[in-house]
């Protein structure tokens, strides 16, 4: 059944959970993800699993949840011989997936069709540097039609997400215009800036105007860094801000393995409504049982400060 209010009205009025990261999840229930489509392959040879893992973050209380499309291109299933028509029903397969998931729901679940930046197709970490050496034009071009693809299967938002540095948002949301879905744009970032170095209030500034966006904010970054973007998004576009950190350890690329301690900290997060976020969630390592807190967290006080 589909949501009796939109995303958008829906943001104007509440506070809501996102997700936490999906492939974390997914290898909770005990999938390998050792492939270059990550969780994605799933979509192919296990689409219960990521069914599996959309319904254990509903039950941790997510009102929204982001399909399993990050790493979707048509390029890269192509090198898995993969043909463009069962690409995209692959595609719209995992807008499926998440709708069913949050149909049994007592709330409105919304579903977001995740597209990861471009870097993520070449599962090489790129996404988290930018600068690929192409275009505007060209990176549109390579968006366009995983954008096509998501919004005929309609689901309730596209996110925009992870997206390192300004030519990449800008060819996102050139991609997306006129696809008659509303977008969200996300950037990862480190600090104040994107990870190829622009600041961030020149990079929200892209989407101050475009009606079709109807949310600004960071994924994939340290949770330290998520505060302050709170604000800076709010301000340099007056929309509502969209935050899902990572859980704070640090990925070693080369040992394919992360490390340290988490600092994802919902208490924290509970001041950051406050200062214009409005859909609050995880992104790489973070689980049900934090998400959990999360919404706990914010039915609470709301006192914290929102840098931290």
């Amino acid at each position: 059944m589909a949501p009796a209010r939109t995303l958008a009205e829906a943001l104007a009025a509440d506070v809501l959970v996102l997700d936490g990261g999906l492939s974390n999840q997914l290898e909770a229930q005990g999938c390998d993800l050792r492939d270059e489509l990550w969780s994605a392959r799933l979509l192919v040879d296990g689409p219960e699993q990521i069914a599996a893992a959309h319904t254990a973050y509903v039950r941790a209380g997510a009102r929204v949840l982001i399909t399993a499309g990050y790493q979707a291109g048509f390029e890269a299933f192509a090198r898995r011989g993969i043909g463009r028509a069962e690409t995209a029903r692959l595609i719209g397969r995992g807008v499926e997936l998440a709708r069913a998931a949050g149909e049994g729901a007592a709330e409105q679940v919304w579903v977001a069709g995740s597209v990861g930046p471009y870097g993520a197709t070449l599962a090489d970490g790129s996404e988290y540097r930018g600068r690929y050496g192409l275009t505007v034009a060209e990176l549109e071009r390579f968006h366009r039609p995983r954008i096509e693809a998501l919004a005929a299967a309609a689901p309730d938002v596209l996110a925009l997400e992870t997206v390192p540095d300004t030519d990449e948002a800008e060819a996102l949301l050139r991609a997306a215009e006129g696809c008659g879905v509303p977008v969200w744009l996300s950037y990862t970032i480190a600090g104040e800036r994107t990870r190829a170095g622009q600041g961030l209030a020149e990079a929200f500034a892209l989407a101050a105007g475009n009606d079709q966006v109807i949310a600004v904010g960071v994924n994939c970054c340290e949770p330290e860094d998520a505060g302050r973007a709170v604000e800076i998004a709010a301000g340099a576009t007056g929309k509502p801000v969209v935050v899902y950190p990572n859980s704070g350890e640090e990925w070693d690329a080369r040992a394919r393995s992360w490390h340290g301690s988490g600092s994802f900290d919902p208490g924290r997060m509970r001041g950051w409504p406050a200062a214009g976020a409005r859909l609050l969630g995880g992104c790489c390592r973070v689980g049900p049982d934090r998400i959990a807190a999360l919404a706990a967290a914010l039915r609470g006080p709301t006192s914290e400060p929102a840098d931290g």
